[in-house]
């Protein structure tokens, strides 16, 4: 009994942590910087690569 309650402290402990740290990284998609991705212009549009008859 003493390991299932150690357990699910360790379990609260975990999940609590995840969030908060996920919160303070600032968990949230991040706009690509089109100057630092190398070898394409930023004007470029996409081509497809396959070929449909």
């Amino acid at each position: 009994m003493i390991l299932v309650i150690a357990l699910l402290a360790l379990v609260a402990w975990a999940t609590i942590a995840t969030v908060i740290e996920l919160r303070r990284d600032g968990y949230h998609p991040t706009p690509t910087d089109w100057n630092r991705v190398g070898g394409r212009d930023v004007h470029q549009r996409a081509e497809s690569g396959h070929g449909y008859r």
